[in-house]
This record gives structure tokens, C-alpha cells and sequence, in this order.
């Protein structure tokens, strides 16, 4: 093993972020197709789930304009030089995580489903034990303290 890979999450590669979510979104497609909830989306319920959809997004967008302010990569694979603390990162450790959740969750309530509201936890639990575990064991081991001080002070989601 490198000393690159061994200063990374140590993240499976064939596993990211973007397309787990994607797979949840997809999966809710399906389910409202072959096993749709028979209630009704209202209007109020379509337009929450527009919010969340959109909060998700600039979640996402907030958290790489802070790397990019710091002149680092979103890169998951990676090695990591700084601990981002400001920003979104201020109010949630995982603010893109927290992002595909809002969007896994709003997109298909916008759309009418509710599938959505049932299916983001499961990406949630996902995420956490495929992806955001390895990440936070890196983050303890490479910065400690720093880490640890950060941790006991934003939570992992919200």
C-alpha cells in the first residue's frame, strides 16, 4: 500500500456518493410505479418537496465553495491537508451527504410521491456505514484533537 492510499478514508471506489443517491432516487421511481402510496401529494406537500430539494442543493453548493476557498478538492479517494469548519460545515459535519438526503427525500415529493420520505433514511444508514464511518475514523486519525473538538460540536447530519 502507498503512503497516498494510506492517508485517505480508505473508501471503496466503486462506491460514491452521488451515484448511492441517484440509486435511492431511482429506487423510488420504481417503487411509486410497481407500489405507489395511495394518498394524495398535495400542492403545500409538491412545494416542500421543491424546498427541500433546492436546500439540498445549495447544501452541496455551500460545502464546495468552502474546499474551494481553501483551494482543496472534493475529492472522496483522497488525502485531506485541512479540516474544513466553517461555512455549512458550521451546522452539519456531512453537508453533502445531508444534501443527496434532502434531495433523495424532496425530489420525488415534488413529484407527488412519497416514497421519498420513506426510502432517505435508508440512504441515510447507507451512507453512514459505506461511507461517512471510514471518512470520520480518517478525520479522528489524521487531525485528533482538532477533530475530536469539531465532532463534539456539529453534529454528524443536523
Amino acid at each position: 500500500m502507498t503512503d497516498k492510499q494510506k492517508d485517505s478514508p480508505q473508501v471503496n471506489k466503486n462506491i460514491h456518493p452521488s451515484f448511492v443517491a441517484l440509486f435511492y432516487l431511482v429506487v423510488t421511481m420504481i417503487l411509486q410505479r410497481f407500489a405507489p402510496i395511495p394518498f394524495d401529494v398535495t400542492a403545500v406537500g409538491r412545494y416542500i418537496g421543491l424546498g427541500l430539494t433546492f436546500v439540498g442543493f445549495m447544501l452541496g453548493v455551500g460545502a464546495y465553495l468552502e474546499f474551494r476557498k481553501m483551494r482543496m478538492t472534493l475529492d472522496l479517494y483522497g488525502s485531506v491537508r485541512a479540516l474544513v469548519t466553517s461555512g455549512v460545515y458550521r451546522f452539519t459535519r456531512n453537508p453533502i451527504y445531508l444534501g443527496f438526503f434532502l434531495m433523495v427525500a424532496g425530489f420525488p415529493l415534488n413529484s407527488g410521491s412519497l416514497w421519498g420520505l420513506v426510502v432517505a433514511p435508508f440512504f441515510a444508514m447507507t451512507m453512514s456505514r459505506l461511507v461517512i464511518e471510514k471518512e470520520e475514523a480518517y478525520l479522528e486519525k489524521k487531525f485528533k484533537e482538532e477533530y475530536t473538538a469539531y465532532k463534539s460540536r456539529v453534529r454528524r447530519w443536523l
